[in-house]
């Protein structure tokens, strides 16, 4: 099973810029989708955006991201990355990284990001 590994969380201010790191242990390419997810304290574990492996990009709009959010992978480096811009409170939470099969999620320990107001 991939392994995965975030890096890049922490405590920023609201206007405030983050940049997420996933590292993948195999080839990206081997992997049908891979993704960030949010959960934010006392609720459940959401979808952000996620990237598929013929490059296509989906960001949920439930989250309000768009514009703010950028999702990216470098093939080199079998990384995927979450630019997160102009963050605002309600963006604090544990990020994790997934890695999307026909069976379900791969996930990486999450990194907390705490946006203060």
């Amino acid at each position: 099973q991939v392994q995965l590994v975030e890096s890049g969380g922490g405590l920023v201010q609201a206007g405030g810029s983050l940049r997420l790191s996933c590292a993948a242990s195999t080839s990206i390419f081997s992997i049908p989708a891979m993704g960030w997810y949010r959960q934010a304290p006392g609720k459940q574990r959401e979808l952000v955006a996620r990237i598929f492996s013929d490059g296509s990009l989906n960001y949920a709009d439930s989250m309000n991201v768009k514009g703010r959010f950028t999702i990216s992978r470098d093939s080199a480096k079998n990384t995927i990355s979450l630019q997160m811009n102009s963050l605002k409170p309600e963006d604090t939470g544990v990020y994790y990284c997934a890695a999307t099969y026909v069976w379900g999620n791969a996930w990486g320990q999450g990194t907390q990001v705490t946006v203060s107001s």
